[in-house]
């Protein structure tokens, strides 16, 4: 389907307008995710990481709406997989990453609901085709009804973060890397965020999580959990090559201030593992050695207990190494008093590249227009 069938985006700019992106834990009309079916991204024919996003859609959905893009051959599958209270949307994809190619939400004080519609180029061309997933976005915002935005600029939703007050977390591995905007200055880069999400400072933190093959973005590695407090992957061994990433993340954070002026409190989630991809859990490229998605044995997981979702009363969290979800887990119910922290093993979705944080995208309440 060509750009052609949908509305015509809106002139101007979401700022301009007067329109913000409102921070993850302000309420949700509900959220959208895209089910999976790419077989050189997920072994066993991707039923295994399908029973993952069914488990990750069918809790939440316990808390807020659900809407799941599933490919049209995969209808009836899908229906099988997850239950009633998951509506299903048939739409044609490439890959089962919502937060990256779906639409990033902006709203007024007014309580209309807008879309921002990024360019999309797979991280920087990390498999081919994506034309369905750079449709993604308008497809969602056609289905809500919601205004779009088109931005100039190629950006994934989990290479930001907002505290919904005017600060965006980010990392210069993935919004300065050459694969996806090198046409623009860094300065210009925090000018098109400024327009797009309503914020007046950007916060820069170097590199993202090690073997993160999204560039390093954000959402594996920081994010504000409310305004003025961060939480940060957290790796206390010298000889890993994360120890000093987050210590550099840390002396950024702590140097820094909010668009409020405020200091930031940064909260250490410790890191998982390491993990690695088993001899069973590697897949052949289908597509030739210097095409597509690779799946090696002995391969580091880029894993991340940052990369959760805050939902309407719910904060669902990755399970990935016993000797840590405990701790994650205690952490995430201290910053959440008010919510309901819930763990679900997920290292299936972590095999293929991302993970519950990655998988979603959260449409904030407010109405069309």
């Amino acid at each position: 389907m060509s750009t052609s069938v949908f509305a015509d985006p809106l002139p101007g700019t979401p700022a301009a307008d007067g329109f913000r992106m409102p921070a993850e834990w302000e309420r949700h009309a509900g959220c959208w995710m895209i089910w999976p079916q790419r077989e050189d991204n997920w072994r066993g024919k991707a039923e295994p990481g399908q029973a993952a996003y069914a488990a990750v859609a069918s809790t939440i959905a316990r808390f807020e709406p659900l809407t799941m893009l599933v490919p049209p051959e995969e209808m009836e599958n899908a229906r099988r997989q997850l239950g009633p209270d998951v509506r299903l949307l048939p739409a044609p994809s490439d890959d089962s990453w919502c937060r990256d190619c779906g639409p990033t939400f902006v709203t007024d004080a007014r309580g209309r609901l807008r879309g921002v519609d990024w360019d999309f180029n797979a991280w920087g061309g990390l498999y081919e085709p994506s034309d369905s997933d750079r449709l993604i976005a308008a497809r969602v915002l056609a289905d809500v009804g919601a205004p779009r935005y088109r931005a100039p600029l190629v950006l994934e939703g989990g290479s930001i973060h907002v505290d919904g007050e005017g600060t965006v977390l980010t990392t210069e591995e993935c919004l300065l890397n050459p694969n996806r905007n090198p046409g623009l200055t860094k300065a210009e880069i925090e000018r098109h965020l400024a327009d797009y999400l309503g914020t007046t400072s950007v916060i820069w933190l170097g590199a993202g999580l090690v073997d993160d093959e999204t560039d390093g973005h954000v959402d594996n590695l920081a994010c504000f959990v409310r305004p003025g407090i961060v939480a940060l992957t957290w790796c206390d061994d010298p000889a890993d090559r994360q120890y000093e990433i987050s210590r550099d993340a840390y002396e950024r954070l702590s140097r820094s201030r909010d668009a409020r002026g405020r200091t930031l409190e940064v909260v250490k989630l410790p890191l998982p593992g390491p993990l690695y991809r088993t001899e069973d859990e590697a897949i052949p490229p289908l597509r030739g050695e210097e095409h597509g998605l690779h799946r090696k044995a002995g391969d580091r997981l880029g894993a991340s207990y940052v990369n959760f979702y805050i939902g309407n009363g719910l904060v669902l969290m990755p399970q990935l190494d016993p000797n840590h979800d405990g701790e994650a887990a205690a952490i995430l119910a201290r910053l959440f008093p008010d919510r309901q922290v819930v763990g679900l093993p997920t290292r299936e979705i972590l095999l293929g590249g991302g993970n519950i944080h990655c998988i979603t995208q959260q449409q904030p309440a407010g109405t069309p227009g």
